[in-house]
């Protein structure tokens, strides 16, 4: 058994201010895909052609955007609904946590179509560019996670559970870590090594589907369901059956542009 580091969550005192690691770890998500995607468009040529430094700059706080927004969004809507239909201004505290990540796809997906729509912008070569660096962003978010001790694991006797403050005195999966691991660094490695292969525009937001859908399903089984929500049915939980609808659109999203790419050719 292992006890959890108790880090502070608030990494910088200035006065009345307080810095939260949870805060810099969307800081350093962003400012990591920032750069990534542009290298990328830099290498395939596209960077001053096709996507202007404006266009990208515009782009990119549109995607913030619609990240916050959807992410909160689908918090109230799949995790806490009943709460906030009796509670709507509090889905305005968004400084009060509840984040989905479905909806947090959801949400830069549709403002990226928007924007790239509305200023020409070639939408399906810029979305596989971002979800190729996009793990990385869940990697520091499930950092901090792990530093603010919350979305712990289900009870457990494995040598490195962990006793989490307000998660009671018996050890647990570090589930922050499992889904760190899986969800981030490795699905970040699997994208970027294909970033440069010669696929439809589009594939690698498929592969992202997929990949993370079938990690987030596997960590599903070691991660504590939501209190207000619990098991859906049987051992089935709510990240369970949005990363299903996930995989599967994944999976149909890859044999369609695979398909259709065999008949041209």
């Amino acid at each position: 058994m292992m006890m959890w580091p108790q880090i502070d969550p608030v990494a910088l005192q200035l006065g009345p201010l307080a810095i939260h690691w949870y805060g810099l770890m969307y800081i350093a998500g962003f400012s990591a895909t920032w750069y990534l995607v542009r290298l990328q468009l830099q290498q395939a040529g596209l960077w001053q052609t096709a996507v202007s430094s404006e266009a990208y700059e515009g782009l990119f706080t549109a995607l913030i955007l619609g990240v916050v927004l959807g992410g909160r969004i689908g918090y109230v809507l799949f995790y806490n609904f009943g709460y906030y239909v009796h509670h709507p201004l509090e889905i305005l505290y968004v400084w009060q946590g509840g984040m989905s990540f479905h909806g947090g796809l959801v949400g830069p997906v549709i403002a990226g179509w928007w924007y790239c729509r509305r200023h020409g912008l070639p939408f399906f070569q810029l979305a596989d560019r971002f979800f190729t660096v996009a793990p990385l962003g869940l990697m520091f978010g499930r950092i901090g996670n792990f530093i603010n001790g919350e979305l712990w694991g289900r009870v457990t006797d494995v040598p490195w559970g962990m006793i989490f403050p307000g998660a009671g005195p018996e050890p647990r999966h570090p589930s922050q870590l499992y889904e760190m691991t899986l969800e981030g660094v490795l699905l970040f490695v699997l994208l970027w090594s294909v970033r440069k292969r010669d696929w439809p525009a589009g594939a690698r937001v498929g592969l992202f589907l997929v990949g993370y859908a079938a990690a987030r399903i596997f960590c599903e089984q070691f991660r504590q369901p939501d209190a207000q929500l619990g098991f859906l049915f049987g051992p089935v939980t709510m990240g369970m059956l949005l990363s299903s609808v996930m995989l599967a659109a994944g999976l149909v999203w890859l044999f369609v542009l695979f398909r259709s790419r065999e008949k041209v050719i």
